[in-house]
């Protein structure tokens, strides 16, 4: 049978990739550097927008240049431009030695002897990597994206109760190629997707109102999973006005203590906040605090910590099929791969780039080194971690069974939680009370309360695989400048008893 998965991008590999990785690398060298690695990155990001069926805002964008990063005496040094030039990859690569030399300097006059060591890894010779999908978007015209988009909205629209739509539709086209003077060259493309519809009800007598998402999530996939491969759209779509109508009808949840059942729609957010950002090993040794602050989970724990019950089974994993995160190559020129950050309910492990790896005497990094543009140093970023299901584990009407009294949550909204990823509370798009076993009727203003190491201690059963989903997002921030990257989190429904909820309504003060 003919091969029909996806290729490199010709456009991509028409330019002078191996040409400024050459000069520049042999420049690095030439200078001293101990290390010297090159990227080159083309990043096609395009959105679009309706309100109720009608165009809003579009925009594409294309972001190219090359990067060279060294390490020189000890230190750090980096640069980036945008002539594709071998003379300018000569010029940028003794601006990133400057760099280094001045960086080395500061240091020793500082008496800092925290010299840069990266941990050791393979020689990969031409490899390369494309992501998982059938149908590249933006060989999609803008006229038949904005057509579903519209017609999913105008059917929502024409349901009763129904008073405003919003759609977007975001699409990245990534293409890197990486060079080192190890001798490592990798060259990867991936495509990831991120559509979502919104649904708003108003009630014209009080001038209440609410609404619901889609929970369809962002995924690594192509134009197909927009037409019904890896997502159920019409099922999603045809239900939503149901369940919205339910929602505004909801009483207001009963603040206490419940036994919950979390979707993975929903248990994908606290995953990212309270382990996923927790158990970068940046954050948990103090090298990094921008906007997630560091962690609770400090090198000194590992092994020891209790993070949750034995049924908590947590990994890090680079190479999930259609995950946001996963890739081929890291942006150090490492083959990614997966591994446990929980196991049994203990902390056994970290997301980890080169220097870091080094600098604990861990062994290789796992592979999470990545910058977001082509104007930015690589820095230590999340993996798709993810709660594993347990085989033979029950399905979600199983784990709702085993509840007399609680609620079921499914779907994420707002979210918040403290600067050492520990004291936390989150909402979501729509819960169910639990009676008995069954479910009993939707409640609204709710959002569940604890600490880290107390909610996953009270995690008592998760599904089996057929619960099992990968969510996720395309914004977790990180570093200064600032980073976007896209992360998947993956999630079997889970049990956990004795969980406090609070009654948002409450505590707002609007009751």
């Amino acid at each position: 049978m003919p091969d029909t998965s996806p290729s490199l991008d010709p456009t991509f590999l028409a330019l002078p990739l191996h040409a400024l990785a050459d000069a520049a690398l042999s420049r690095a060298r030439a200078l001293g550097a101990s290390h010297a690695d090159f990227r080159l990155e083309r990043v096609r990001s395009a959105s679009l927008r309706l309100r109720d069926a009608r165009p809003a805002g579009t925009s594409d964008s294309l972001q190219l240049g090359f990067a060279v990063r060294v390490v020189h005496n000890g230190a750090w040094g980096f640069a980036a431009g945008v002539d594709l030039t071998p003379g300018a990859a000569e010029r940028v690569a003794e601006q990133a030695v400057a760099v280094a030399r001045l960086s080395a300097g500061i240091g020793a006059a500082a008496g800092i002897e925290d010299l840069v060591e990266l941990a050791e890894e393979p020689v990969y010779r031409d490899a390369v990597w494309v992501s998982s999908y059938e149908t590249n978007p933006f060989e999609v015209s803008d006229a038949e994206k904005t057509a579903l988009l519209a017609d999913w909205s105008s059917r929502l629209l024409g349901a009763d109760g129904v008073s405003h739509v919003t759609a977007s539709l975001l699409a990245v086209q990534e293409n890197k190629f990486y060079a080192d003077t190890a001798g490592t060259v990798t060259t990867q493309q991936r495509i990831r997707l991120s559509p979502s519809l919104e649904a708003v009800s108003v009630d014209e007598s009080t001038g209440a109102f609410d609404s619901m998402r889609t929970l369809a999530p962002p995924v690594g996939r192509g134009w197909e999973y927009l037409l019904g491969t890896g997502w159920d759209w019409e099922s999603e779509l045809a239900e939503l006005p149901v369940l919205l109508a339910e929602k505004m009808r909801a009483p207001s949840v009963e603040a206490g203590r419940y036994d919950l059942v979390i979707d993975p729609s929903n248990l994908w957010l606290t995953i990212h906040e309270s382990i996923g950002h927790a158990t970068e090993l940046d954050r948990a040794l103090g090298y990094e605090a921008a906007y997630a602050g560091t962690s609770f989970a400090t090198f000194d724990k590992l092994g020891s910590l209790r993070y949750g019950s034995e049924v908590m089974h947590v990994t890090g994993d680079r190479t999930a099929e259609h995950g946001l995160s996963t890739i081929g190559y890291d942006d150090e020129g490492v083959r990614t791969r997966s591994w446990d950050l929980v196991k049994d309910g203990t902390l056994v492990g970290y997301q980890l780039d080169r220097r870091m790896a080094k600098l604990k005497g861990l062994g290789r990094s796992n592979g999470c080194a990545f910058a977001d543009s082509p104007a930015h140093v690589p820095v230590q970023r999340m993996a798709n971690v993810s709660l594993q299901p347990a085989e033979g584990g029950p399905d979600t009407a199983g784990l709702i069974a085993g509840v007399e009294d609680g609620v079921y949550i499914l779907g994420d909204r707002s979210w918040s939680i403290d600067m050492q990823r520990y004291n936390f509370q989150f909402t979501g798009q729509r819960a169910y009370r639990i009676r008995s076993g069954r479910l009993a009727g939707q409640v609204k203003d709710f959002a569940y309360q604890g600490t880290t190491t107390q909610f996953w201690g009270s995690l008592e059963a998760v599904g089996g695989p057929q619960t099992y989903l990968l969510a996720g997002a395309f914004n977790c921030g990180k570093a200064q400048p600032g980073q976007v990257a896209a992360v998947s989190h993956g999630a079997p429904s889970a049990l956990f008893r004795g969980v406090n909820i609070l009654n948002t309504s409450e505590e707002s003060g609007r009751q």
